[in-house]
């Protein structure tokens, strides 16, 4: 095989073939780019050199793309659409404040997203970037300022900061307990009762959504056996609340995410508080960004999300000792 034929692209050259080929015209392609024209057209000779191949037709008043430079024209020109497009985004990023975390899905939706509105009012300069993923990150991130984390304290960083624990209860939507109460569905008197209705379950197949399940809750009752009227599962815990608020079943709340649901009426915890059961899993807040310093803008959205924190720990009965949300090692 001859070895040109393996030989990298030379790319300075593919900007001038796009120009080329999209207007179809050496002098108003030179024209954009601010060159001359005898200047494009040794770009575009070099280029043509390089593949072994016309890339273009020159007519008397006409300039066509061969077979060839339709094919290059297919690739380059999309992937100058993504170049300039992170061009933009760095340079944005310079110019502009912005803090850049991540989070799992469901906290994102149910905890993080209704309350950004406030942080908004107060910072209206400043850029939120949200990564909503299950995948845990290096905590040297460079692209990443925070992460926003569910595990148990053993597992958390040395450098998390505790924001609440995890308190599980059931919970219905508003319409099934309006129905409940006029006897139009059956009771829930008692956690007995689940067992003529329909249980709303989370299962994303984490080594730890076991502790977070209905089994685990029905255990601590005493109703080890117990069997629901029917299971209904999904991936996530946003919608397996989405599938209660619509009055589907009873779903295993996790409180410090619904809280406000259930203070707005839209969600009812039909055995109140003396059925809720503690898990030994906390939410965390994590610094990345390895050893560079938090920037303001990090520390006041840090500062931000400590104090609504508080307000969730103040939600739902958590009373740790404030000495202890910094994790220790």
């Amino acid at each position: 095989m001859n070895h040109l034929s393996q030989r990298p692209l030379a790319l300075d050259c593919l900007r001038s073939f796009e120009a080329v080929a999209r207007r179809l015209s050496f002098s108003a392609a030179a024209e954009e780019m601010h060159l001359t024209q005898p200047a494009i057209s040794r770009q575009i000779k070099g280029l043509e050199e390089e593949l072994g191949a016309p890339l273009f037709t020159r007519g008397t008043r006409k300039v066509e793309l061969t077979a060839a430079g339709q094919a290059l024209l297919r690739t380059v020109a999309p992937l100058l659409i993504r170049l300039d497009g992170t061009v933009r985004q760095i340079r944005l990023a310079r110019s502009r404040h912005q803090v850049s975390l991540t989070t799992f899905p469901s906290f994102a939706s149910l905890w993080l997203m209704p309350r950004l509105v406030a942080f908004e009012r107060l910072h209206p300069s400043l850029d939120i970037r949200i990564s909503a993923s299950d995948r845990l990150v290096d905590e040297d991130d460079p692209e990443l300022d925070l992460a926003l984390r569910q595990c148990r304290p053993e597992r958390a960083p040395a450098s998390a900061i505790r924001l609440f624990g995890e308190v599980l209860s059931p919970v219905i939507g508003a319409g099934l307990a309006a129905a409940v109460a006029r006897g139009d569905a059956p009771p829930l008197r008692q956690p007995a009762d689940l067992a003529q209705h329909t249980l709303l379950e989370m299962d994303d197949g984490s080594a730890h959504s076991s502790a977070l399940a209905w089994p685990a809750w029905l255990a601590a009752q005493g109703l080890d056996r117990l069997q629901p009227k029917r299971w209904f599962s999904t991936n996530y815990t946003h919608q397996q609340m989405q599938a209660a608020l619509a009055g589907q079943g009873v779903a295993l709340a996790r409180l410090a995410l619904v809280h406000d649901g259930l203070a707005r009426g839209e969600l009812v915890e039909p055995f109140g508080p003396a059925c809720r059961l503690w898990s030994q899993h906390d939410y965390w807040l994590v610094p990345l960004g390895g050893s560079q310093p938090p920037r303001p803008e990090q520390q006041a959205f840090t500062r931000w999300v400590l104090d609504q924190a508080a307000a969730t720990r103040q939600a739902i009965g958590d009373h740790a000792d404030p000495d202890s949300l910094a994790h220790a090692d």
